[in-house]
């Protein structure tokens, strides 16, 4: 097993000569992926190359059929998204999984509320709820209007932020970050990207999937590329350009 840290730090997650068939199909196809300490990888591939399989079987949604997974160079299982949440994984997907008519607070403390009282009577503290929200969401740069507005309300870019701010809260050491800024303006766009940024500068690592090369261009250390279930390879962003990237996605650039 090789694993190529950052000055020598054990990589958050190493993914090694991970195979998915889904009967005669082969998704992946012997895939090799590293996520280091406090990095922003961008994971790109067009549709149908194999990044979300690779995203499911990091989640626990699909179980490989070869391969190996390490997290912090443990070897481990993940047959749930229960399980990869547990370890720290955090995904945020494009529906956000937020729900509109509660508040900002409320869905950043779903299924983690923050109680108070005694036996049976317990009731939800929302004075310290809203407090350690608004102070989660201001340490990576968001300032929200008020906790107890409702998430419908928000723009695109604020729900990102609220899903990346939670992540960090609770201790996810791996943020996904599934086409974060499709449909965004540009403004929300700029947005996210330094949210995602931040969220790197207080210790997460970052895997970013997108379609659009220029956004992960702009907030990548790494690109990671795939294409028809194979690994085309590693690229530090001092050794291509956007238009590079571009190629090797669809293959007019080999290796």
């Amino acid at each position: 097993m090789s694993m190529s840290g950052n000055g020598g730090d054990t990589p958050v997650v190493y993914m090694e000569d991970i195979v998915k068939r889904f009967g005669t199909i082969t998704a992946l196809d012997g895939v090799d992926f590293t996520v280091n300490q406090r990095e922003v990888v961008g994971l790109l591939g067009d549709n149908g190359a194999g990044k979300s399989t690779l995203i499911k079987v990091l989640t626990g949604v699909h179980t490989p059929t070869k391969g190996q997974i390490y997290f912090e160079g443990q070897k481990v299982d993940i047959p749930s998204p229960q399980v990869a949440r547990a370890l720290g994984i955090e995904t945020c997907y494009q529906d956000l999984a937020l729900i509109p008519l509660m508040s900002v607070t409320r869905n950043f403390f779903l299924g983690r509320e923050v109680t108070r009282g005694f036996g049976p009577v317990t009731w939800l503290d929302m004075p310290e709820m809203d407090q350690q929200a608004r102070e989660a969401l201001k340490d990576i740069g968001i300032h929200l209007r008020s906790p107890r507005e409702k998430v419908g309300k928000l723009s695109g870019g604020e729900r990102q932020s609220i899903a990346i701010g939670r992540a960090r809260y609770f201790g996810a050491k791996l943020l996904i970050l599934d086409e974060p800024t499709s449909a965004l303006s540009v403004g929300e766009t700029h947005k996210v990207l330094t949210y995602t940024l931040n969220a790197k500068e207080r210790g997460l690592s970052v895997i970013f999937i997108s379609h659009n090369v220029g956004h992960v261009y702009q907030v990548a250390d790494r690109f990671t590329i795939i294409r028809r279930g194979h690994l085309v390879g590693n690229y530090t962003r001092d050794e291509v350009t956007e238009n590079d990237i571009a190629d090797l996605i669809t293959g007019e650039r080999e290796k």
